[in-house]
């Protein structure tokens, strides 16, 4: 898998899987516009990347939420580089630990305070919905492009406590990347989710039960985000693509 001459955009790439994508698409030569809240760790990850010498990394400060700023990023890629291959929509997180709230504080779903599930569906929902919008512009004029969506196996799940992840990462995974991939088919243009399973971006992540006994290590979602978006695998279109270790295919009770 080489991505030589191609240019892929990273949200949520300060950190977790956003950075290591950035960081593997890189290393196979691909040019990659990274961008975070967390502008100050952000534009550190970008210049060790570009240290390595291979493909080019370029930081942009954006918060998701703001579709000014989502299409900001675009039109900084397209100026730097020319082109928009991959939208990988890594940024996101349960809203409920994100902004710090404690079931002591707030037991149970009703009393969680609603700005919180607003925060989550803005950035786990609206902030892949806007990145695909503003690219898509871009993507329709070269008549090529991806956008990869990253789903949750909680979106199969549920969550009766923060269920607004859930929620975004159900939609994600099935009404949006199929929509997606309906408009983009005629314009050349592909839209694929992969959903993790537990994976050990966070060290409690090793307690959720899968069928082969273990969480997954980050690598082997973007291993597989990466064969999705090569040559390889060009014939995969419209599909959520679960990597659970057969979690969502244990017994339930």
């Amino acid at each position: 898998m080489q991505f030589e001459n191609q240019v892929a955009i990273s949200s949520g790439a300060a950190s977790g899987m956003g950075l290591l994508f950035a960081q593997n698409f890189a290393a196979l030569g691909g040019n990659v516009v990274m961008c975070d809240v967390n502008e100050p760790v952000l534009m550190e990850k970008v210049a060790e990347i570009n240290r390595q010498g291979k493909g080019r990394a370029l930081g942009v400060l954006c918060d998701v939420r703001d579709y000014a700023q989502v299409c900001n990023v675009r039109d900084q890629a397209v100026k730097e580089f020319g082109r928009i291959d991959i939208m990988a929509n890594f940024a996101g997180g349960t809203a409920v630990r994100m902004r710090g709230i404690h079931r002591a504080d707030y037991p149970e779903f009703p009393d969680v305070p609603i700005e919180v599930f607003d925060w989550g569906l803005d950035v786990n929902l609206k902030g892949p919905f806007y990145f695909a919008h503003a690219v898509m512009k871009q993507m329709r004029e070269q008549k090529s492009g991806l956008v990869i969506n990253i789903g949750s196996i909680t979106g199969m799940e549920g969550d009766g406590y923060g269920a607004e992840y859930p929620t975004a990462k159900s939609a994600l995974m099935y009404g949006f990347t199929k929509s997606m991939a309906q408009f983009g088919a005629p314009h050349g243009i592909r839209c694929v989710c992969i959903s993790p399973g537990p994976v050990l971006t966070r060290a409690n992540m090793a307690n959720m039960k899968t069928m082969l006994g273990r969480a997954a290590d980050p690598q082997e979602i973007i291993d597989l985000v990466l064969f999705v978006a090569s040559e390889k695998g060009k014939f995969i279109n419209g599909e959520n693509i679960m990597i659970d270790g057969g979690r969502n295919a244990m017994k339930r009770g």
